[in-house]
């Protein structure tokens, strides 16, 4: 067994974005306090070589020893990226970072000392501002049939102790499903004893699917209020390339999902819904066939865009 070397280590991807990237890191090393020790290991999923020389030529002029740069030659995605990172993590709790955020404050402290003191937690997260600073939701419930065919809301309405309000301003430390993936903060323990993200997954419902294997194990996910931190929202999947194909892939890793942790019965029953459901808005908005069709044969994963990343000389 290794000797641990952090308390923390501090995950983050860069995928052609080498400015926020850059920000984020600067935001950590100033916000962060000093009786924590921690390493921040950054993992480039294959972005274009303008952009990794800038982010390497910057960690280099920042002579810090307990930052570190990984460059993978394909886009493994959020998932793969992570795990990738973990490899070269040696502390007892680990962040998953985004890059396009912006610590405030001392969130890092805030959140140790809370996993610190509370034995049953395996996850927790801080509540998220965007660019704006406006609140944002910070917090979900499991990705399921009852989520997708009836709403929030209305799980939120019939179920308001377990499917607490997402909008609702909290004092106090709650257990929710699970936090936002762009700042979440692991006991390594618990993030190894389920294997860590499931890297089938190239995008989105990645935190929904490690929460919910965590939760079967009896270990719990936390939101902490007091503690705060600036989200850009999707800097590296920019408004311009948010179409049908981003959709595809986003409903494309819910149904994985709902068949990984529900069972094929769940996972037919949803997939009659949304074949009602996209057929008929097809019909009034041509654009959405492709996403009909993709449903209609069943969302396989092996047309993920995962499957289309090609490998970097």
């Amino acid at each position: 067994m290794k000797d641990i070397k952090f308390d923390l280590a501090i995950i983050i991807i860069n995928y052609n974005s080498a400015k926020y990237t850059k920000q984020c890191i600067q935001s950590v090393l100033d916000n962060t306090t000093s009786t924590i020790s921690y390493e921040i290991i950054i993992v480039d999923n294959a972005s274009n070589s303008i952009d990794y020389e800038a982010l390497k030529n910057h960690i280099s002029e920042l002579k810090k020893t307990n930052i570190s740069l990984y460059r993978s030659r394909i886009n493994t995605g959020f998932g793969g990226g992570n795990m990738y990172g973990i490899q070269f993590a040696n502390a007892n709790y680990y962040l998953f970072l985004n890059n396009d955020t912006l610590l405030i404050k001392d969130p890092i402290k805030i959140c140790f000392d809370f996993m610190e003191k509370t034995e049953d937690a395996a996850v927790c997260g801080p509540q998220i501002f965007n660019e704006h600073e406006k609140k944002e939701v910070s917090f979900d419930h499991f990705t399921s049939i009852g989520r997708e065919i009836f709403g929030k809301k209305m799980l939120e309405f019939v179920y308001p102790r377990t499917k607490p309000n997402r909008r609702k301003e909290y004092a106090m430390p709650l257990t929710v499903d699970y936090v936002n993936g762009s700042y979440m903060f692991f006991r390594a323990k618990d993030f190894d004893s389920v294997g860590g993200f499931d890297t089938t997954i190239f995008l989105y419902f990645e935190e929904s699917d490690i929460c919910y294997r965590l939760k079967k194990k009896n270990r719990k996910t936390y939101f902490i209020p007091s503690a705060y931190y600036l989200h850009y929202q999707g800097i590296s999947i920019q408004k311009t390339t948010w179409n049908i194909r981003t959709k595809i892939e986003l409903k494309t890793s819910m149904f994985y999902v709902i068949r990984k942790n529900y069972g094929y019965l769940h996972y037919q029953i949803l997939r009659m819904f949304f074949i009602l459901r996209y057929g008929l808005v097809s019909i009034i908005k041509p654009k959405y066939f492709k996403l009909f069709y993709r449903i209609l044969i069943g969302l396989p994963i092996g047309k993920s865009l995962k499957q289309e990343q090609p490998i970097l000389p």
